[in-house]
C-alpha cells in the first residue's frame, strides 16, 4: 500500500485528497476540512493520521480513480529552490549538444576537449556547495494543466525532476539531521527557455535565471505529495519523461552528486525553509538540449516517478 495527497475537483471544488494505491477520496471522509498547506503547517500530527486513514479499506473500495479526476497542484509553495547541475550526464549533455549552453571560454573548444573540460568541472561541482537558484512560485501550475510556450522564446525544454517538500521550519541544521525537515516527495518538471540562460546582450553579468526559468506555467507540480515514509530509497527512483510517445528521459537518482540532505541543509544555512516550500533537486540526461528537440505547440509530455505518479500536460502556444 503506497498512498499520497493530491488537490482533486470533487463536486465541482477542489479538495484536498487521500490517494492510495491510485483511488481517492477526500479528507473530508475523515472530517479533515484543512487544505494541504495547512496539514504541512502541521505535519507531525497529520502524517500519523494520514497512516490510519489510508489503512481504512472499505472506505477505498469503491473510490473513484485518481486517473479519471481532474488533479489540481497540490498548492502554490512560498518559496521554490532548484538546484542545478546536480547529474554529470545531464550537464555534458546540455553543454556538448546545444551552443547556446556553453560560455564563452568554451565556445571555440574542439568536442573532445570540451567533453573533458565539462567532465573534470562536474567531478569538481560534486564536491562543492551546491548551486541552487531560485524559481517563482507563479509558475506552478497541475500535472494535467497546460504548458504554455512563450512566444518569443526559441528553445523550450523539459526538465523531469525529483521534488522535495518541506515539513518542518529549518534553519541551520546538519546534514545528518536535513530528513527530519522533509515532509514528502513529488514529481516536479522544471521547464526552461534554454537559450535565455546565458544572454549574449551587453547587460550579461551571468546566468540569467529570472528570464530562463520563471515564465507562467513553466512549473509542473504533482500529483501527489508522498510521505517519505513511503518512499523507501529516494536515491534509487526512475526518472522518466517522454514527448508524444517517444522516451526522452530515462535515469535513476542515484545520478544525484549533491544529496537531498546536503540540499537541504546548505539552503539552511542560507535562508529560512518553512513548511511547504519546494526543492527541484535536478534534472538528470535526456532533456532536449542534448539532442536538439525542443518543445513545440501540440506536444504532449509525460512525465513519471517511481511511486510518486504521472504528469501529462499539453504544450499550447502563447497568444500574442
Amino acid at each position: 500500500m503506497t498512498y499520497g495527497l493530491a488537490r482533486v475537483t470533487v463536486d465541482g471544488t477542489p479538495q484536498a485528497v487521500l490517494v492510495r494505491d491510485g483511488r481517492f477520496l477526500p479528507l473530508s471522509t475523515w472530517g479533515e476540512a484543512r487544505h494541504l498547506p495547512a496539514l504541512l503547517e502541521d505535519w507531525e500530527r497529520a502524517r500519523a493520521k494520514l497512516a490510519q486513514w489510508a489503512a481504512d479499506d472499505a472506505a477505498f473500495a469503491s473510490a473513484p480513480l485518481l486517473d479519471e479526476a481532474e488533479v489540481h497542484a497540490p498548492y502554490r509553495p512560498g518559496q521554490v529552490f532548484c538546484t542545478g547541475a546536480n547529474y554529470k550526464k545531464h550537464v555534458v549533455g546540455l553543454i556538448m549538444g546545444d551552443p547556446s549552453m556553453r560560455t564563452p571560454e568554451y565556445e571555440q573548444m574542439p568536442p573532445e576537449e570540451l567533453k573533458a573540460r565539462v567532465e573534470a568541472m562536474m567531478d569538481e561541482r560534486a564536491k562543492a556547495l551546491p548551486f541552487v537558484f531560485l524559481k517563482l512560485p507563479s509558475c506552478v501550475v497541475g500535472p494535467q494543466d497546460e504548458v504554455v510556450l512563450p512566444y518569443d522564446v526559441e528553445k523550450p525544454d523539459w526538465e523531469l525532476e525529483l521534488g522535495v517538500v518541506i515539513g518542518k521550519r529549518a534553519h541551520r541544521i546538519s546534514p545528518e539531521e536535513a530528513m527530519d525537515y522533509v515532509a514528502g516527495f513529488a514529481v516536479v518538471n522544471d521547464v526552461t527557455a534554454r537559450e535565455l540562460i546565458f544572454r549574449r546582450d551587453g547587460s550579461a553579468i551571468g546566468a540569467d535565471w529570472l528570464s530562463g526559468k520563471s515564465f507562467p506555467t513553466f512549473l509542473p507540480f504533482g500529483p501527489m505529495i508522498v510521505p517519505k515514509e513511503q518512499v523507501a530509497d529516494p536515491y534509487a527512483l526512475n526518472i522518466k519523461l517522454s514527448v508524444n510517445g517517444k522516451t526522452y528521459q530515462d535515469e535513476s537518482t542515484s545520478d544525484m552528486m549533491v544529496s537531498i540532505e546536503r540540499q537541504v541543509a546548505y539552503l539552511a544555512s542560507r535562508v529560512v525553509l518553512e513548511p511547504g516550500d519546494l526543492i527541484c533537486t535536478g534534472s538528470p540526461y535526456g532533456n532536449g538540449s542534448a539532442f536538439g528537440v525542443f518543445l513545440k505547440p501540440g506536444d504532449v509530455m509525460e512525465g513519471t516517478i517511481t511511486g510518486l505518479g504521472t504528469q501529462r500536460n499539453p504544450c499550447v502556444a502563447e497568444a500574442r
